[in-house]
């Protein structure tokens, strides 16, 4: 086996380690301040609490929204996309990583020749030449190792930004269920509440053509028939709508959407636990500017030390054959070489500059990205209270009107009273009804946020890019 002369590598370290001296410079960066975590949450006092799992949305006990939101993670076109990039940055990472390793290519030659001796006879011959030749960087300084690091933190804040889109997917898609289920009890409420005044109509009319109350009465009922009739359309509008929307988050065609249980009849779950402290392990868009962070820190590194040497190592081997040889030849070759920056116009310390700003972005997205998680996680506790509170006080004024219309009703029948009464009681009744519809959808999406807002059950033991 040929082995490199000592004095060669002897000679190449010594001159790399001479120009040590060219390290690159000091980059300022920014001091970012760490986010510590309130000592509690607001708006949580007395509230029941349990534990978030990853499937959540199979607490409002409604296996209908449970399959859209499954077929929603499988099929849907942004996680589809977010997949593809998690699949880039790893080729990404086992490209820096290959730098680290020797690389070794095999070249060969042949030729068929005929030329001209020095004593003018012609001369034929065939040859051929086969090599090796391997090559190999030795990363003294770790820059290379450094750029694997960076390629690596990137892979993985790929990976914890598809997370990140996955439960992104899954609220949108629950929350949009949600609606869609609140449309179809306001398209109820409006149904049933022109089918009641149509009756009414239907009596006004017969009383005004008997003579029995005044044609001022069918003008009402009329105009109160006309004004239900009215809020129908814009619903069955909004239904196909969100239908619609529902499909393109389960990456379907438009069309309809099959329901399960009635809005009324999904479960309302409890408001998940958590400490503040346990938040930024749980959100996975916090940990994708995590490790965003870690790669920026890594690319700096590795843009300072492009000031330093680079020293590589190479050898050849190989044969030459020919007909006008009686044996083989084995050729080689063995060698290194320094390079090592001496003037490039500022470019290399231009370069590491925009690694330093680099940085200092992924520094203060990392804050922020913290600091939103905490203010999103108060935000939605205090929009559950505020809907559970709103949903009992709707809930005791429609029962109210109910009553008022019920009284209204006799009283008018009786003649205790004119018809401007009931009318009045029958659009309170209604708003409180659409109200209500509203209230309940509010209390469900509230949660959806919740859940969303304190990570949807993920946590940064799971493997974000596999």
């Amino acid at each position: 086996m040929i082995r490199p002369p000592a004095a060669l590598i002897a000679i190449t370290l010594i001159g790399a380690a001479l120009l040590t001296g060219c390290a690159g410079p000091a980059v300022e960066t920014a001091r970012v301040d760490p986010v510590a975590p309130p000592a509690g949450w607001r708006m949580t006092a007395g509230a029941p609490e349990a534990p978030l799992e990853h499937g959540w949305w199979a607490a409002f006990g409604d296996p209908r929204l449970a399959e859209l939101v499954d077929a929603a993670l499988d099929r849907n076109l942004d996680i589809a996309q977010a997949t593809a990039r998690v699949r880039e940055a790893k080729a990404q990472e086992m490209t820096a990583r290959a730098a680290l390793l020797p690389s070794l290519e095999a070249a060969g030659a042949a030729a068929r020749s005929r030329s001209v001796s020095p004593f003018g006879l012609p001369t034929e011959q065939t040859a051929a030449q086969p090599a090796v030749q391997a090559a190999w960087e030795a990363d003294l300084f770790g820059r290379l190792a450094d750029q694997r690091e960076a390629a690596r933190a990137a892979w993985l804040a790929s990976g914890a930004g598809r997370e990140a889109v996955r439960l992104s997917v899954a609220a949108a898609t629950a929350s949009g269920y949600v609606t869609l289920l609140a449309l179809d009890a306001r398209l109820t409420v409006a149904r049933e509440t022109l089918a009641a005044r149509s009756e009414a109509l239907r009596l006004a009319r017969r009383r005004a053509d008997t003579g029995y109350s005044p044609r001022l009465e069918l003008a009402q009922a009329e105009a109160e028939y006309q004004a239900a009739a009215q809020i129908i359309p814009p619903i069955e509008q909004a239904v196909a709508r969100q239908e619609n929307a529902l499909k393109l988050l389960t990456g379907e065609l438009p069309g309809p959407v099959a329901r399960g249980a009635a809005l009324r009849a999904l479960a309302t779950p409890p408001v998940p636990a958590g400490l503040p402290s346990e938040l930024l392990r749980r959100r996975p868009d916090v940990a994708q500017a995590e490790y965003q962070l870690a790669a920026a820190d890594s690319s700096l590194a590795a843009a300072r030390k492009r000031f330093l040497p680079q020293v590589r190592l190479t050898r050849s081997a190989g044969a030459a054959f020919s007909t006008l040889l009686a044996d083989p030849i084995t050729i080689w070759s063995v060698g290194g070489s320094v390079l090592a920056p001496l003037f490039e116009g500022g470019r290399l310390r231009a370069g590491a500059e925009a690694a330093g700003a680099q940085r200092d972005q992924a520094a203060y997205g990392y804050r922020r990205a913290a600091l939103n998680a905490f203010r999103e996680v108060n935000d939605a506790l205090a929009a559950v209270a505020s809907a559970d509170a709103q949903l009992g006080i709707v809930t005791r004024q429609r029962d109210a009107l109910v009553e008022t219309l019920r009284m209204a009703t006799n009283r008018y029948r009786a003649g205790y009273s004119p018809y401007l009464e009931q009318l009045d009681a029958q659009r309170g009744l209604l708003a409180s009804e659409l109200a209500l519809v509203q209230a309940r959808a509010d209390a469900l999406t509230s949660r959806i946020a919740l859940y969303q807002a304190m990570g949807g059950g993920w946590s940064a033991g799971t493997d974000a890019a596999p």
